[in-house]
């Protein structure tokens, strides 16, 4: 009897101890681009409160993240691109409520090798001669892009067909969201990109402007010419002002009503991801910060626990500050 009491007590400890350490968890997951602003928000985050809250954070890419989001897996999505309207009928189907949050705004890079010296400036009309469906087993060599470039294969690295970097570069380029050759070296993740490009003179890629800047001794940005404006250069600057186009693009956060409101810690590390205080860390990791006019109607969006998506699919160069005044669909 004592023996039997014993064990029950151990078990009951047990119990209480891991009661005792419990820590209050924030589960984030999704694009691989907006990963580090998560990274950095969570880690200034989790020391401020000590301990007592903890961010974990995965990548699973824009649509993978909303697989699990709207299934009602995790509190906070990333995404690259606006919400999907069969995306936003799944969250229904399981009753949850996502509310859309810019987070920063991103200039969408195309990359080249150092010793590429021939294609440091790309027409878009050019890009999407690469990129195209009608591309496939067709155009494979850089000559066939520019006739003075030269007799050199064209192999091209790109975001993954999950990722929202691809559906947004190909509306953007193909003029078609998801619509894109195939025989391309695809990768949800960035820095299977980022060694790929760097190690081909042939290749040519593209992703998020925080790789790259985190990567500018392994490669070359390319300037991008659009209808008749001069080529531009991405940038942080080029990006804020909205010259680098049609290239430059919203990022956003999507967090669940429920979580905000039934956990507290979820509300109080929304609240500081839209705190203007910390646009610091969303440079620091290679992007735009958001303009103060932003921050303001971000955090009115989320004052209101306002829920929907301002977009019926991805948009390109669209103006943040008036999407975050548009009714929402739900």
């Amino acid at each position: 009897m004592k023996k039997t009491f014993a064990i029950g007590a151990l078990l009951a400890g047990g119990v209480l101890s891991q009661a005792a350490f419990a820590v209050d968890t924030v589960q984030i997951d999704g694009s691989s681009t907006v990963f580090p602003v998560s990274e950095a928000m969570a880690e200034e985050f989790q020391s401020a409160q000590k301990g007592k809250i903890r961010v974990t954070v995965g990548v699973s890419g824009t649509g993978g993240g909303f697989k699990k989001f709207c299934r009602g897996e995790t509190d906070i999505t990333g995404a690259s691109r606006p919400i999907s309207p069969e995306e936003l009928a799944l969250c229904k189907e399981n009753g949850v409520q996502p509310i859309e949050l810019p987070v920063a705004m991103d200039a969408l890079t195309v990359v080249i090798h150092p010793d590429n010296t021939w294609a440091e400036m790309l027409t878009v009309d050019e890009l999407k001669t690469m990129w195209e469906p009608e591309a496939q087993g067709k155009i494979t060599n850089w000559n066939q892009i520019r006739s003075d470039f030269p007799d050199r294969p064209l192999n091209l690295y790109g975001a993954g067909t999950d990722s929202g970097t691809y559906d947004y570069f190909t509306t953007a380029v193909v003029g078609k969201e998801h619509s894109s050759r195939g025989d391309f070296t695809a990768s949800e993740d960035d820095n299977v990109l980022v060694m790929g490009v760097s190690g081909d003179v042939n290749a040519l890629g593209f992703f998020g402007l925080a790789y790259y800047e985190e990567n500018k001794d392994k490669l070359d940005a390319v300037a991008i010419k659009w209808k008749d404006n001069e080529p531009v250069m991405p940038s942080f600057e080029t990006a804020g002002d909205s010259s680098y186009q049609p290239l430059t693009r919203p990022l956003y956060y999507y967090a669940s009503k429920a979580s905000i409101e039934e956990k507290d810690y979820v509300a109080k590390f929304t609240q500081f991801l839209l705190d203007e205080e910390n646009k610091e860390l969303v440079k620091e990791v290679g992007y735009v910060p958001l303009s103060s006019k932003v921050y303001e109607a971000a955090n009115e969006v989320l004052e209101k626990r306002e829920v929907g998506t301002a977009y019926q699919g991805a948009e390109v160069g669209v103006d943040v500050a008036e999407t975050l005044s548009r009714t929402k669909h739900y």
